[in-house]
């Protein structure tokens, strides 16, 4: 019996008026991933990346087309509920970490469980936490953290739900070369552990290099679609990430 896609993205397009005119970000965007798989979306400045990412989320509903997100077609569903699907499936990881600065470490890890009424958190929550090698400091707020460090409390925190499907926003973008190792290595590494499967969207070709396939957006098509398993992983230039003219 044939594996069902965990995400499945069907002739996905994005625009937004501009200046009496209209702005095309995504234009007829389609593919599948499967369950466990990890997928590295790259691509320069302004390509569509991160609306991509939102759409796949269902934080953002697409101009034309479709987002099925484990069997379920996001583009029928209310605010409300593509609320509860995210809830449930998903986790994020974004750039900027979003930790709520009045809760301490601990408490920003249990939040999305608690959210879902889960009672009994707190050991998952640390057991995390001693993970990713931040248990002795689950009492400081995030002023209190570096950030790699605050990386990695949101690394903690979007695998509380255990979810189905995690994506990821440029999760080094803030952090410098050694600690971005250690972050992706943790990504990684408790990615496989849940068995989750990975969009990250990235501009780090260290990190676009570990994921089983990348998909490079340019002008908001897919440009390029490497399958390591059918053709192996070719060079990425640097200038394909720059920013587009």
């Amino acid at each position: 019996m044939s594996v069902q896609p965990i995400l499945a993205v069907r002739g996905l397009c994005k625009s937004y008026a501009s200046g009496g005119g209209t702005l095309n970000v995504l234009r007829d965007i389609n593919f599948d991933l499967l369950p466990g798989a990890s997928l590295a979306i790259i691509g320069p400045s302004g390509s569509g990346k991160t609306t991509l990412l939102g759409l796949c989320a269902g934080l953002d509903r697409a101009t034309s087309g479709s987002v099925s997100l484990n069997g379920i077609v996001l583009d029928d569903l209310d605010e409300d509920e593509r609320a509860r699907v995210r809830n449930r499936h998903v986790g994020f990881v974004f750039q900027n970490f979003q930790l709520i600065p009045t809760l301490t470490t601990l408490e920003n890890v249990m939040v999305p469980a608690e959210l879902r009424g889960e009672k009994g958190v707190y050991d998952r929550a640390m057991e995390l936490l001693e993970r990713v090698a931040l248990s002795d400091r689950s009492t400081h707020y995030p002023v209190q953290l570096s950030g790699g460090e605050q990386q990695r409390v949101a690394l903690a925190r979007a695998f509380i739900n255990r979810p189905s499907l995690l994506f990821v926003d440029e999760p080094t973008g803030n952090l410098d070369a050694e600690t971005s190792a250690r972050v992706e290595d943790l990504l990684f590494d408790l990615n496989e552990e849940s068995g989750t499967t990975l969009v990250t969207v990235t501009h780090n070709l260290d990190l676009a290099r570990r994921a089983q396939r990348i998909i490079r957006l340019s002008g908001g098509r897919i440009a390029e679609d490497y399958r390591p398993e059918e053709t192996g992983y070719p060079e990425i230039h640097p200038l394909s990430l720059s920013p587009e003219a």
